[in-house]
C-alpha cells in the first residue's frame, strides 16, 4: 500500500500536479490546502493580507477527476472569499482532502478540529486559522490488519514555526483524536503541513501515543519556496516494522512542498 501526503497549495502548480497525482502509484493520497467552490471552475484569486495566490476554483473536483478511481472525501475548516478571473466575488471552501483507492475499502472515517472551529471569513486572516484533522480507516490484506491514514494542516504563525501554547493544545488534540478512533493492532500513519521545527515538543506528544516520525530534519520544501526554513510537513508511523519504503521527492515539483511517499 503505499500513501502519498503533499500540500497542494491550492493547486497553484495544478499542470505539474494534476500530472503526478495518477502516476505517483499512491493508494491513498492525502492533500493539504485544498479548494472547493461549488459552481465555479477554473482560477480564482486568493488574498490573505500576506500574499496574493493562485488558485483553482475546484481543485477537490480537479483531483477527483484527475483520480477517477478513488473515493474522495473533503472537510472544510474555513471559508472565505476568492475572485475569478473577472474580478466576481465567490465564497470558497479550504480544507483537506482524502482519495482512497476504489479497490480499498473505507472502513472508518472521524475528524475533529485540532485549532479553533469552522469560520466563515469575511475578509482571510493572516493568524489564528482554524485547524483540522481528517482520518480514515481501510484493511491492508496483505498484511491483515486495518490502517488508520490520519492527515492534518497544523497551525500557521507569522510569527514562525516554534512551539506556542496554541500550538501544543494542537498536538494534544491530534492525539486524542488517534487514541480515540485506533484499536490496538490497527496501524497509524499520521501525515501532513505540521507547520513546526523537528524538535517541535509536538513530536514527544505523538510519541507518548506510539507515533515515530520518519522525517526529521529533512528537507521538505521545493524551490518555490523562497525562505531559508525548509522544515514543515512531516510522516509519522505507530509500526518501523510496516514501513518498506518512505521518500521525500524532490522531483517533480508539484507545490512549494515536496510530496512524502509512503510504501507499507
Amino acid at each position: 500500500m503505499r500513501i502519498a501526503s503533499v500540500n497542494a497549495w491550492g493547486g497553484a502548480l495544478y499542470d505539474e500536479l494534476i500530472k503526478w497525482l495518477p502516476d505517483s502509484g499512491a493508494n491513498i493520497v492525502c492533500l493539504q490546502e485544498v479548494t472547493r467552490t461549488p459552481g465555479l471552475t477554473g482560477w480564482t484569486r486568493f488574498e490573505d493580507g500576506d500574499c496574493i495566490l493562485p488558485q483553482r476554483a475546484d481543485l477537490f473536483d480537479d483531483v477527483r477527476i484527475a483520480l477517477p478511481h478513488h473515493q474522495a472525501t473533503f472537510l472544510a475548516s474555513d471559508s472565505g472569499p476568492v475572485h475569478d478571473d473577472k474580478g466576481v466575488r465567490h465564497r470558497q471552501d479550504f480544507g483537506l482532502a482524502t482519495f482512497v483507492a476504489e479497490q480499498l475499502p473505507v472502513i472508518g472515517v472521524d475528524s475533529a478540529f485540532v485549532h479553533g472551529q469552522f469560520i466563515d471569513h469575511d475578509a482571510w486572516t493572516i493568524t489564528d486559522r482554524p485547524r483540522i484533522a481528517l482520518a480514515m480507516r481501510t484493511v491492508d490484506r496483505a498484511a491483515g490488519r486495518s490502517v488508520w491514514v490520519v492527515q492534518v494542516h497544523g497551525l500557521r504563525d507569522p510569527v514562525g514555526k516554534a512551539d506556542t501554547p496554541a500550538r501544543l493544545r494542537q498536538a494534544e488534540r491530534l492525539a486524542e483524536l488517534v487514541n480515540r478512533v485506533r484499536s490496538p493492532q490497527d496501524l497509524v500513519v499520521v501525515c501532513g503541513d505540521f507547520n513546526l521545527l523537528p524538535g517541535s515538543e509536538t513530536f514527544d506528544v505523538l510519541a507518548e501515543i506510539g507515533l515515530m516520525d520518519l522525517v526529521g530534519a529533512a528537507n521538505t520544501r521545493t524551490s518555490h519556496y523562497p525562505k531559508p526554513m525548509r522544515h514543515a510537513s512531516y510522516l509519522l508511523v505507530s509500526d518501523l516494522a510496516a514501513v518498506k519504503q518512505f521518500e521525500i521527492l524532490t522531483e517533480p515539483e508539484v507545490s512549494d512542498h515536496r510530496a512524502l511517499i509512503l510504501d507499507i
